[in-house]
C-alpha cells in the first residue's frame, strides 16, 4: 500500500485494531502531513520539468531523439503536477470542512455546558418568590419616593398671615420713619437785620444801561 493510502486509511504499526475512528485532531494532522508531502512532490516535479525543458533545448535539432524523449518526460511530469494540484485542492477542501465541523462540535459542546450551568443556577430560584421580591422592591421604592418628596417640600411656617396686611404695615413703618427724619431737620433762621441796599451809583448804572437798550431797540 502506498504512503498516501496509509495516511488516508489511518493505518500504522502503533495503532490498535480495536480503537474507534480517529479524532478530528488526528484526522487534521494526517491531512496536513499529506499536504506537506504533496507540496514537496510539486517542487520536485517543477524542478524536473525545468531540467527536461533545458535538455530538449540543448539537444535541439542536433539530437532529435534525445530532445523528443526529454519533451515526453516533461509532459509526464506536467500531467503528474496537474494531478497533484487537483488532489491538493480536494484535500484542502476536506481539511477546511473538517475544521469547521470540529469548530461547530466544540461550540455545540460549550453551549451545552453553558445550558447545564444555567439550569443548575435556576434550580434554586422560585418564580413566585422572585415576583414577591420584585413587588416588595417596587413598594419600598414608592415609599422612599414619598419620603423624599415630603422632606423636600417647604415647611409652611407663617403661611397663615395675610401678605397684603404685612406689606401695608411695612409701608406705614417706613412713612413714620420718614416723618421722624423730616422733623429732626432744622431750617436756617431768617436774619433779623435788613439786607444792605444797593449803592446809588450802581442803580444809576443799571438805569443808563436800560436806556441805551431801549434807544438801540427804537433805532433798529
Amino acid at each position: 500500500m502506498s504512503k498516501i493510502g496509509k495516511l488516508l486509511k489511518g493505518g500504522g504499526p502503533g495503532r490498535s485494531k480495536g480503537r474507534a475512528g480517529p479524532t478530528p485532531q488526528e484526522a487534521l494532522a494526517r491531512l496536513r502531513e499529506t499536504e506537506e508531502m504533496l507540496t514537496k512532490k510539486q517542487e520536485y516535479l517543477e524542478t524536473r520539468i525545468q531540467r527536461e525543458l533545458a535538455a530538449a533545448k540543448q539537444h535541439g535539432t542536433k539530437n532529435k531523439r534525445a530532445a523528443l524523449q526529454a519533451l515526453k518526460r516533461k509532459k509526464r511530469y506536467e500531467k503528474q503536477l496537474s494531478q497533484i494540484d487537483g488532489t491538493l485542492s480536494t484535500i484542502e477542501f476536506q481539511r477546511e470542512a473538517l475544521e469547521n465541523s470540529h469548530t461547530n462540535t466544540e461550540v455545540f459542546k460549550n453551549m451545552g455546558y453553558a445550558a447545564q450551568a444555567m439550569k443548575k443556577v435556576h434550580e434554586n430560584m422560585d418564580l413566585d418568590k422572585i415576583d414577591s421580591l420584585m413587588d416588595d422592591i417596587t413598594e419600598q421604592q414608592a415609599v422612599a419616593q414619598e419620603i423624599s418628596e415630603a422632606i423636600s417640600n417647604r415647611v409652611g411656617f407663617g403661611d397663615e398671615f395675610d401678605e397684603d396686611e404685612l406689606m401695608a404695615e411695612l409701608e406705614e413703618m417706613e412713612q413714620e420713619e420718614l416723618n421722624k427724619k423730616m422733623t429732626d431737620v432744622r431750617l436756617p433762621s431768617v436774619p433779623s437785620t435788613s439786607l444792605p441796599s444797593r449803592p446809588a451809583s450802581s442803580r444809576k448804572k443799571v438805569e443808563d444801561e436800560d436806556d441805551m437798550k431801549q434807544l438801540a431797540a427804537w433805532a433798529s
